[in-house]
């Protein structure tokens, strides 16, 4: 519950961390509580406990399906039936609640996109960028969380942080908040190849920089704001040849690789950026095909890695007999 409030503070603070963690743990919290004193099967009780986060992602974002998807996908990794139904009925709830009370708003309001020739070449092509992309991005903030301080020198490096984060949002006001905003400007064409780019360095940097300082919140809205922006790098050159793609389908498209590949969850990814922008279906398959090569792009790495360290060692080893033989 401390780490969910703490999450909570920061991000009041205009902290670059997505929002969606706090609910969730909550959620989970709550859920597994309710179920242990109902007396449930270990087996139900990781189940509602799992519900309960899903339940808090649905109503942080009011994405019920979304918030389904990621229990049954990320945190089960099953998709049989009962689990699938307790996951849709516990985030509709959830879902319902939070339109209730907070209206059943858009997250995202971007133009009439539609899906052709071009768009799919270049979903093809630079799927793979967007992976490769995440899994540095992954690394980034991992080994940042990995670094963060603890006691007095947290509160030290937080205030430098935020500090230095204001000064930031001064100059380039886009930066403020969890990059909802620099987001919204990437779906609608309002970025310019340059200043998408200087925003790119610039989120990534405060997002790992917020993560040093020991910062808590998640990488959601981030890493879809990351992929937006380097969609709009990556889709303004490629039409400064092939003039013919929209910077904001691009930027969708994009955002859906890229949160795919570095959160690992491919048919969520999918699945929250058609509830977020309420995208055509005609997008769909531009979107499908960059999430797929980014995902097997990422994952293929690991194994890509250890077969050219295995190549290198394989092509020192004559040099060293060569050596031992000339002594």
């Amino acid at each position: 519950m401390v780490h969910a409030l703490l999450q909570i503070v920061t991000v009041a603070l205009g902290s670059p961390l997505g929002r969606e963690v706090a609910p969730r743990e909550i959620g989970s919290l709550f859920a597994g509580r309710l179920a242990h004193r109902a007396g449930l099967t270990s087996d139900d009780c990781r189940l509602m406990v799992a519900c309960g986060a899903g339940a808090g992602l649905a109503a942080v974002y009011t994405v019920p399906l979304g918030g389904a998807v990621f229990v049954l996908e990320v945190l089960l990794g099953t998709f049989a039936p009962r689990a699938m139904i307790v996951a849709l009925v516990t985030s509709t709830i959830a879902a319902i609640v939070a339109w209730s009370g907070l209206g059943n708003e858009q997250q995202y309001l971007v133009p009439a996109f539609y899906s052709n020739g071009p768009l799919l070449i270049w979903a093809a092509v630079c799927g793979p960028l967007f992976g490769l992309a995440a899994l540095g991005f992954v690394k980034l903030t991992s080994s940042a969380r990995a670094q963060a301080p603890r006691g007095l020198k947290l509160v030290v490096w937080s205030i430098v942080n935020f500090t230095a984060i204001g000064a930031l949002v001064i100059v380039f006001p886009q930066l403020a908040g969890n990059g909802k905003g620099a987001a919204s400007l990437s779906f609608d064409g309002s970025l310019t190849i340059a200043l998408a780019a200087v925003l790119l360095v610039l989120k990534v940097a405060i997002e790992s920089s917020s993560l040093r300082a020991g910062a808590e919140g998640g990488l959601l809205t981030p890493g879809l704001t990351n992929g937006a922006l380097l969609a709009v790098v990556l889709g303004g050159v490629w039409s400064l040849f092939f003039p013919t793609l929209a910077p904001g389908a691009c930027a969708l498209v994009g955002a859906g690789a890229f949160l795919a590949a570095s959160m690992q969850m491919p048919l969520t990814a999918v699945v929250l950026i058609v509830e977020f922008t309420h995208a055509d279906h005609n997008l769909l398959y531009p979107l499908l095909l960059a999430v797929a090569r980014s995902v097997m792009t990422i994952r293929a790495m690991p194994a890509v890695l250890a077969c050219m360290r295995h190549l290198r060692v394989r092509a020192e080893i004559p040099e060293k007999q060569v050596e031992h033989s000339n002594v």
